[in-house]
């Protein structure tokens, strides 16, 4: 198991990486001091199983810097820990694509169990924040998907790799399947295919099917 760990502080990544090894004794720790060393070893490892990144680090912008590493690497899963548990902050770290956010304050019991849950390909917030129930948001305007259009505004919200995994499902592909198929990890695709329901706002794998197809895509 790979696992990069970017946080600018030494004694905090020291303090993390035995917490890590309870998930497997072998696991292989790569290390980020700033944004930038965390783009170039994810690049390197693009087949890592998880990434674990400081919120405000060198060489990046807090959200932005999360943005964008889910825009550059959106197979590997990414969970964001933070010295601050902001509810605002937790709910924009998991809208900009982070499967989890972890407090640093929390016991190794829950750090461990929340990589294992987003590893499975489950999302991971403190539990505090999901005991508050803010206001929903105005739902977008419905726009129809043009029937001969592949590249309608649901499609347009999914990474390639997404759209990749849509197809294979529409071919009746189970999860295993497909990770053999695009040489991803099993987890990771449980992420993809829970990401296409949510884009294509389809309750299950045939609902989403049933949208791509109107699309052209399937």
């Amino acid at each position: 198991m790979q696992i990069l760990l970017a946080d600018d502080h030494p004694l905090f990544r020291e303090g993390v990486k035995p917490i890590l090894q309870k998930l497997d004794a072998q696991v292989e720790v790569l290390e980020a001091v700033d944004y930038p060393s965390a783009y170039a070893i994810s690049a390197q490892y693009s087949a890592m199983d998880l990434a674990l990144m400081d919120l405000n680090m060198p060489g990046g912008t807090g959200i932005d810097g999360i943005a964008q590493f889910r825009r550059r690497f959106p197979d590997i899963p990414l969970i964001v820990l933070s010295a601050a548990d902001q509810p605002d902050e937790v709910r924009e770290v998991l809208a900009a694509g982070a499967m989890g956010y972890i407090s640093k304050a929390s016991a190794p019991a829950v750090i461990v169990s929340a990589i294992q849950l987003v590893i499975a390909g489950g999302v991971y917030a403190p539990p505090d924040l999901l005991s508050q129930r803010p206001a929903p948001p105005p739902p977008p305007p419905v726009v129809p998907v043009h029937p001969a259009s592949p590249s309608g505004p649901r499609l347009s919200n999914l990474t390639e790799r997404q759209l990749d995994v849509v197809r294979l499902i529409a071919k009746g592909m189970s999860n295993r399947q497909i990770a053999e198929t695009l040489h991803l990890t099993e987890g990771t695709v449980k992420i993809h295919v829970t990401a296409v329901l949510r884009a294509l706002d389809a309750a299950n794998r045939t609902e989403a099917v049933l949208v791509a197809q109107k699309a052209g895509l399937a």
